[in-house]
């Protein structure tokens, strides 16, 4: 059907419209991180779905969607905490479009007037993290528990009903009250005191009642 037996016909030229005012109107897309301000807490993200443009013959030509600019960043945060990623080029993330102009709200927070009366518009996307296609699909993901952990799982802190799991280095920042028994495999280097029921058992402890000769000493004072 052509142009002109589209517009001759009421229903197909409804259908055209209304299917032009719906290709308008953005609600979520998938798009790869360019660059991102962590400071900011925004990123700079293109649309990984192409456009089409048609001409005056209704040829249509694919074509990159414009790059999304000051895209809010959704980490997920409650209360007094947080958790964030380190995002950064080349990371997958999902678009998701308001319903209206987020500009004042992005600014000040708060209930507030919008300041345009755009709806649906490629202007106001938010950033969440993330979906992932198959290309970048995780490997080895954990069927019986809970994992913070890096992209190879070389390094991660799992959580399942039987426990927590740490693989990797530690660096501990910070007093440290633990109950319950200790088992250690491997070398332990202690900087600072020792001391096992109050008592000095470290490098610069010394016994009571020393004699020298064949017998042993008695317990560190």
């Amino acid at each position: 059907m052509n142009r002109d037996e589209m517009l001759n016909d009421p229903e197909e030229a409804q259908l055209q419209a209304l299917e032009g005012l719906q290709a308008k109107m953005w609600t979520a897309l998938p798009g790869v991180v360019v660059s991102a301000d962590l400071d900011a807490q925004t990123c700079v993200v293109q649309p990984a779905i192409k456009g089409v443009l048609l001409d005056e013959q209704n040829n249509e030509t694919s074509v990159n969607l414009p790059l999304l600019i000051n895209v809010p960043i959704c980490f997920p945060r409650a209360g007094a905490f947080a958790l964030t990623l380190p995002l950064g080029p080349g990371d997958e993330v999902l678009v998701v479009f308001s319903s209206r102009a987020i500009d004042s709200w992005w600014q000040s927070g708060g209930v507030g007037e919008p300041v345009e009366a755009r709806m649906h518009d490629l202007s106001d996307g938010f950033a969440v993290l993330a979906p992932t296609s198959q290309a970048k699909k995780l490997p080895a993901v954990q069927s019986d528990g809970v994992e913070l952990r890096n992209l190879d799982r070389s390094v991660y802190i799992k959580l399942t009903a039987a426990g927590i799991q740490v693989k990797g280095n530690i660096t501990h920042e910070g007093n440290l009250t633990r109950t319950g028994t200790t088992s250690l495999t491997g070398a332990t280097s202690v900087t600072g005191a020792l001391t096992n029921n109050g008592s000095n058992v470290g490098s610069t402890h010394v016994h009571p009642g020393v004699t020298a000769g064949p017998s042993n000493t008695g317990t560190p004072a």
